[in-house]
């Protein structure tokens, strides 16, 4: 009898899965057996994850999200629960952004907007919307990324320590 795989039947929702951190989550879960949601601002980063989840013999999908809003999100859950068949069991709130190299007087006010409506509004609305469909299978896991800047703040960083805080 085969093994059965770490992440088999991980229906995985993963924001900000168009690069960086997120394309490694969506990659590795794929690996392991699960199928992926990936989700991004940017539509033509997410699909070339799923592209390269695709060639690899994985199974993933392509979503426009922009967790700052808490619409985007909603509809996210539902393209989900339609693409699997099913509602998800696996959430990674890992969307973020980050902006450097001024003093905090410096930084302007919608920049101050923008990283905290991305990387604490979306979190919020990641966790608003995923919890009680998590909540209501009685199993999932809902993971939200941060930093270590939240606990060290880095120089020059003030807007990305206070919302990864």
């Amino acid at each position: 009898m085969a093994k059965k795989k770490q992440s088999e039947n991980t229906r995985a929702v993963v924001t900000g899965a168009g690069s960086g951190i997120g394309k490694a989550f969506a990659l590795e879960l794929s690996r392991r057996g699960g199928d992926v949601l990936v989700s991004d601002i940017d539509l033509n980063l997410a699909r070339a994850t799923v592209a390269e989840i695709n060639q690899r013999g994985g199974r993933a999908t392509a979503e426009q999200c922009d967790v700052s809003k808490l619409e985007d999100v909603q509809n996210l859950a539902e393209r989900a629960h339609a693409w699997f068949g099913q509602a998800p069991n696996f959430v990674i709130n890992n969307a973020g952004v980050a902006l450097g190299g001024n003093y905090l007087e410096d930084i302007s006010m919608a920049d101050w907007r923008w990283i905290i409506d991305i990387n604490l509004w979306g979190v919020v609305h990641g966790c608003k919307v995923f919890v009680p469909i998590l909540r209501e299978q009685n199993h999932g896991v809902l993971l939200n990324v941060s930093s270590a800047a939240s606990f060290f703040g880095a120089p020059k960083m003030g807007a990305y320590n206070a919302s990864k805080a």
